[in-house]
């Protein structure tokens, strides 16, 4: 999938049925002089439905239709006869997708499972027919109801990529390279930063035939909770990761630093980030011998207590299996 076809946010007009008049006829047949009221009853307009589909990845497909409206409902007629349902318009989104009020940016719902449906706009009720009114006191009502308007609303449609593991870094630290050796991805590998401008998905094959997904997320840069960078288009996207696995570049100037900036740009954007199981990966080891590996490996322990710590190298291989093995321990755990 290209860049340009990975759409993640999107804002559409949406408006549902009005309902059906009911109707105010009075029964009219030979030898019936009176007949009476028989007006039947509007139909509903039709609801707008969001709706699950694990077959789709992206909002591409809202990309150029952000109008949608749903059918009103039809008018009640004579023999009591209901008018029929609005058809209701459903909006089919990947899992992952969370619809807000455009307006005042409330979360409505979020929607996580297949063929899921949540109602977002209801139609209107269908007003009731003239039959219904009748009473003692007032035998031919010549009136019904009419029926209610249906809505009209602006939602925004945000996909928050499904992963199991989310690759941490700032640009250009290897994340599209290891992606594409651990899974049959090709994300655009180049040595700039930024050239990862949308989230790249990734499956990693495991020991017999067990797999998990792998999420390649732009680069971060300082200050990017505030919105620096591409602030907000791929910090939401780590949110829903179960592990996140940083990714440092071996020939950084402080490696300690540059994972502690990227630990204090989560916290300040969602500090429940923090909760997520982590792992750090040293990339780019194919430029060190192994006397200079163990002495980073002597200088980092005091930094890296608490967390396991792995050098790799996209290019030779190294440490790619050890890799694998600990991001699918801490999955199962």
């Amino acid at each position: 999938m290209t860049e340009g076809n990975f759409v993640d946010y999107v804002k559409v007009h949406i408006s549902s049925g009005n309902g059906g008049k009911g109707s105010a006829h009075l029964h009219r047949e030979k030898y019936v002089a009176k007949g009476g009221p028989d007006g039947g009853d509007g139909g509903r307009g039709g609801h707008v439905i969001v709706k699950g589909n694990k077959n789709l990845w992206t909002l591409v497909h809202f990309k150029f239709k952000k109008h949608f409206k749903a059918e009103h409902g039809e008018h009640g007629s004579k023999n009591r006869s209901t008018g029929a349902d609005g058809s209701d318009v459903y909006l089919e989104v990947p899992l992952g997708t969370v619809v807000r009020d455009t307006e005042t940016n409330e979360v409505l719902f979020e929607i996580t499972e297949d063929q899921e449906e949540k109602i977002v706009l209801e139609g209107g009720m269908g007003g009731r027919g003239n039959w219904h009114f009748k009473s003692p006191t007032n035998q031919t009502p010549r009136y019904a109801q009419p029926g209610i308007p249906g809505q009209e609303a602006n939602i925004t449609l945000e996909l928050k990529v499904l992963a199991d593991v989310g690759l941490v870094g700032f640009p250009n630290a290897g994340k599209s390279t290891l992606l594409s050796v651990m899974t049959s991805a090709k994300p655009k590998i180049a040595d700039y930063e930024f050239t990862t401008l949308k989230p790249n998905l990734g499956i990693v094959e495991y020991r017999d035939f067990r797999s998990f997904v792998m999420a390649d997320i732009p680069g971060i840069i300082e200050g990017a909770a505030e919105g620096k960078g591409l602030g907000h288009y791929f910090l939401r996207h780590i949110e829903r990761n179960a592990t996140l696995l940083f990714l440092i570049p071996a020939d950084s100037k402080d490696i300690s630093q540059e994972y502690a900036i990227l630990l204090d740009e989560l916290r300040r954007y969602n500090p429940e980030l923090l909760d997520k199981n982590r792992l750090v990966a040293i990339s780019k080891c194919d430029m060190l011998d192994e006397e200079l590996i163990e002495e980073m490996k002597e200088d980092l322990k005091s930094d890296f207590k608490d967390i396991t710590y792995l050098f790799i190298s996209s290019v030779s291989g190294l440490g790619i299996q050890e890799l694998k093995d600990r991001l699918w321990t801490l999955l199962n755990e």
